[in-house]
């Protein structure tokens, strides 16, 4: 008796074809990329935002631009908030979402954008963590500046603290942008705007004796060539390298809450503030486009002030 014949294999099915309003999203993507000149992280917040809202639209049934509705979008936004997202990651992606519905206005492939009549709901902000002066004292104290590694290290710390600059700026830094000698550093913000940073004499001293050290890493590429800082394989540091510097102080100078680049950033602002720098100094310090980003530093202060008062004044009903 013959043996049977193995049934045939069953043949993959066809990707499904990308519908009118993802070929639309992509487009925009695309646009984004090139004419706005958005980062890395940037375009891979949108391509999350519209992720969500597409797969949305694909559960909805809902394959063309003109098919988006209001009603559509508050289905969206009721399902994030049913998943448990916290108000300011729905707002995120909403925000994400109106702009991508803009770009489809202007093209003409809807009339009126769908989010016009939706009202803005204000997130709830959390206040920036800050470290107290003495935490940041503490915590730049812990690196072994006897090491190549610790020298690099004690840069990095110093350079975010003193300049307030966010994690991808630090590492982004090369040594043309650089000027020691005036204490100024060029830093590539968000939408690839520049802005000058002022450079303390703790940062100018720790970055001197970082760069003159004879046993840095040695570039490994011409990418790297002209990378500040730079990691043991001599590539150009990566943000996700420097949170872990950052956390491995943390724990050496017996902080016991969490601390990251954006943490020092935050301390940086708020202890300006604390000493009686004016906002709009700060905003500009911070590379902030509008005065309202920075205006949640002072709530910091507020409260900073409100926990002293409470303290010590005679007749606040809690220094009795």
């Amino acid at each position: 008796m013959s043996a049977r014949a193995a049934p045939p294999a069953a043949a993959e099915a066809p990707a499904a074809a990308a519908t009118p309003l993802e070929r639309e999203a992509e487009r925009f993507l695309v646009e984004l990329a090139a004419a706005r000149g958005a980062s890395e992280h940037t375009l891979r917040a949108y391509r999350g935002d519209l992720q969500s809202f597409l797969a949305a639209c694909g559960r909805y049934g809902v394959g063309t631009p003109r098919e988006v509705t209001p009603r559509t979008l508050r289905a969206w936004l009721a399902d994030l908030d049913e998943a448990g997202l916290a108000r300011a990651s729905i707002q995120r992606r909403l925000s994400g979402v109106r702009s991508f519905l803009k770009h489809l206005l202007a093209r003409g492939a809807i009339d009126v954008s769908p989010a016009a009549g939706l009202r803005r709901r204000r997130a709830a902000r959390d206040l920036p963590g800050a470290l107290s002066v003495e935490e940041v004292e503490a915590l730049l104290g812990s690196v072994d500046e006897a090491t190549h590694a610790g020298r690099r290290d004690r840069a990095l710390l110093e350079l975010v603290y003193s300049a307030g600059t966010r994690a991808a700026e630090t590492v982004g830094l090369d040594h043309a942008d650089l000027d020691l000698a005036r204490g100024v550093a060029r830093v590539r913000g968000k939408g690839r705007k520049e802005r000058l940073a002022a450079l303390g004499r703790h940062a100018v001293r720790a970055l001197s004796a970082y760069l003159a050290d004879p046993g840095r890493p040695r570039p490994r590429d011409a990418a790297a060539l002209q990378a500040v800082f730079l990691g043991p394989t001599g590539r150009r540091l990566t943000t996700r390298t420097l949170q872990r510097i950052v956390a491995r102080a943390v724990a050496r100078a017996g902080i016991h809450r969490p601390a990251t680049p954006h943490t020092l950033r935050h301390s940086f602002a708020t202890h300006l503030l604390d000493r009686g720098a004016d906002l709009r100094s700060v905003q500009g310090l911070l590379g902030h486009a509008h005065l309202s980003t920075t205006q949640i530093y002072t709530h910091v202060s507020i409260e900073r002030l409100r926990e002293v008062y409470e303290r010590a004044h005679p007749r606040s009903g809690k220094a009795d």
